[in-house]
């Protein structure tokens, strides 16, 4: 049994070198898969390597 790797947003924004609001935004706009867990937003590992994956490239 492999267990899932979760991030919180701060995590997420530590990652990917912007400021949480961008990553609230993200989730709320569905940009960003997550669910909620309490009052907390987690986004799996899975979600997260989709997410950057298939961003527009500058």
């Amino acid at each position: 049994m492999t267990q899932e790797q979760y991030y919180s947003i701060e995590e997420v924004s530590i990652t990917l070198k912007v400021a949480y609001l961008t990553v609230y935004r993200w989730i709320k706009s569905g940009k960003l898969r997550s669910f909620k867990a309490g009052k907390q937003y987690r986004i799996s590992k899975e979600d997260l390597t989709n997410f950057i994956d298939n961003r527009p490239k500058k």
